[in-house]
C-alpha cells in the first residue's frame, strides 16, 4: 500500500481523483484542502507518504508555496494546474517536481496516475548518461532525479563502455553524438551488435542541426533521439514512453510464455523448453523423467465451492509444486493438468511428489473443502522424444486415477 498526499480545494477535481483512486487499491489517498492542513500532516507524518499530488494555486498558497513545502520533505511531487504557463512549467520542473499536469480532461488526471505507477517502478531503473559536457550531465540529472531513477554519469564513450560492462543491468542509455574517444554514434553501433533492444534502451543526443542525424542514429540501433537543447518535459516524456514500451513488450512476452493464473509455463512454452532439455540430455547421453499430474475431483471443487476456490486451489498447488521441485521444468497444460521434466530418476521424482502430496493436503482453498489431492504418472527413460515420454507418463497417470487417485505410478 502506498500513501499519496493529495492537496486540492476544487470539489470537482477531488471527485475525479477520488473516482480514480477507488480503481487503484494499492494507492491510498489522504486529502487536504489547504497548505495549512498539508503542513500539519507533513510535520507529523511525512515519512508515511510515497508521493504527493498538489494543486498549484490554493486559497492560502496562491503562488505555488505548496510545491516548496512538499519538496522540503523530499516527496516526489506531481503538480496540477488550471492554467498553462511555459516559463512557470520549466521553473517547476527544474525545481524538482515530477511533472506539471494541466487540469484539462479525464486523460490529464489519468496521466498523473501513470506517473505514480512509474514512480513505483523507477527506483529499479538504472540510467547511464554519457555526455562530455558537465553542464548537460548536471541538467539531465536535475530533470530525471525527481522520477526516482538510479542515474550514473560517464564523461566519454570509453567510460560508458566500461560502466556498461561492469553493470549489465543498466536499463537505459542516454548518449551524446559527439564525445572524445569513441563517438556516441559508433558506440550505438557497437552496443547493438551485443545487446538487443529489450536488453538496453538507447536514446541519442546531439546539438547538430542536421535533420538526417536522428534517422541515422535510429537506423543503427537507437530507440529514440533528442536534439539539444531540449526542454525538461520533452526529456521526461521520451524516457517514460520508451520505458513503457519496453515494459509492454516484456508483459506481452510474459503472456506468451506463462500461464496467467499460476505463473508456470503454458503448454506451448513448456513443450519448447522441454525440447531444449531433451536435446541437451541427448547430447550428454543422460536419461530424463517426465511426469503428468492431475488434481483429483477438480470439477467437484468448482461445482461445490465455486470457480474462485478452484482458482485458489490451482494457484496454491502451483506454488507448492515450484517449492517442492525448484530445479524442474514445470508447466500447466490446461485446466487442472500439469506436466514436468526432471533429471531425477523415477523413484527420486516419485519421492518428491509424495512430499508435495503431503504439503498439498494442508492447503486451505475453501471453507469446509476436503484436502487437495493429485494423481501422477512418471516415466523415466532415454530422451528420444518428449511427446512419447509424456504419453507414457499419461498412461501411468490414468492408471493411478483408476486405482483410487491420490497416488503416483512410475515405470
Amino acid at each position: 500500500m502506498r500513501n499519496i498526499l493529495v492537496v486540492e480545494d476544487s470539489p470537482l477535481v477531488l471527485k475525479i481523483l477520488e473516482h480514480l483512486f477507488r480503481q487503484e487499491p494499492r494507492l491510498q489517498p489522504l486529502f487536504c484542502a489547504s497548505l495549512g492542513e498539508a503542513q500539519v500532516l507533513l510535520e507529523t507524518s511525512a515519512s508515511l507518504f510515497f508521493a504527493a499530488i498538489v494543486d498549484l494555486n490554493l486559497p492560502d498558497a496562491p503562488d505555488g508555496e505548496i510545491v516548496d513545502l512538499v519538496l522540503h520533505y523530499h516527496l516526489p511531487c506531481i503538480v496540477l494546474s488550471g492554467s498553462y504557463n511555459e516559463q512557470r512549467r520549466d521553473e517547476l520542473l527544474l525545481k524538482g517536481v515530477v511533472d506539471y499536469v494541466l487540469k484539462e480532461s479525464q486523460h490529464s488526471y489519468e496521466f498523473a496516475f501513470r506517473l505514480l505507477h512509474r514512480l513505483e517502478r523507477n527506483s529499479q531503473v538504472k540510467i547511464l548518461v554519457a555526455e562530455d559536457s558537465e553542464a548537460t550531465r548536471h541538467f539531465i540529472r536535475r530533470v530525471l532525479s525527481p522520477h526516482q531513477y538510479q542515474i550514473i554519469d560517464a564523461e566519454d564513450g570509453n567510460e560508458a563502455l566500461r560502466i556498461l560492462h561492469e553493470q549489465p543491468d543498466i536499463d537505459l542509455f542516454l548518449v551524446d553524438h559527439s564525445m572524445p574517444g569513441i563517438s556516441g554514434f559508433d558506440l550505438v553501433k557497437l552496443l547493438r551488435q551485443k545487446m538487443k533492444r529489450h536488453e538496453l534502451i538507447i536514446l541519442g543526443l546531439s546539438a547538430d542541426a542536421k535533420g538526417s542525424l536522428s534517422a541515422k542514429f535510429i537506423k543503427h540501433g537507437a530507440d529514440d533521439f533528442l536534439r539539444k537543447p531540449f526542454c525538461p518535459e520533452e526529456l521526461n516524456c521520451r524516457v517514460m514512453s520508451t520505458l513503457e514500451r519496453r515494459d509492454m513488450l516484456h508483459a506481452l512476452k510474459q503472456a506468451a510464455l506463462f500461464d496467467s493464473l499460476t505463473g508456470l509455463y503454458n503448454r506451448r512454452a513448456f513443450y519448447e523448453q522441454g525440447e531444449q532439455l531433451f536435446l541437451q540430455a541427448q547430447r550428454g547421453g543422460q536419461p530424463l523423467s517426465v511426469a503428468m499430474l492431475d488434481l483429483d475431483l477438480f470439477k467437484a471443487i468448482n461445482d461445490e465451492y465455486g470457480h474462485a476456490s478452484g482458482d485458489t486451489a490451482l494457484v496454491g498447488f502451483a506454488r507448492c509444486l515450484r517449492e517442492a521441485l525448484p530445479d524442474t521444468l514445470l508447466g500447466r497444460l490446461g485446466g487442472e493438468e500439469f506436466a514436468l521434466v526432471s533429471h531425477l530418476d523415477g523413484p527420486g521424482l516419485a519421492a518428491g511428489l509424495d512430499q508435495l502430496r503431503a504439503t498439498c493436503a494442508q492447503l486451505r482453498y475453501a471453507a469446509g473443502a476436503p484436502p487437495l489431492s493429485f494423481s501422477a504418472g512418471i516415466y523415466h527413460g532415454a530422451p528420444d522424444d518428449l511427446e512419447s515420454l509424456l504419453h507414457q507418463a499419461d498412461i501411468r497417470l490414468y492408471q493411478a486415477k483408476r486405482s483410487g487417485r491420490g497416488r503416483t505410478l512410475h515405470n
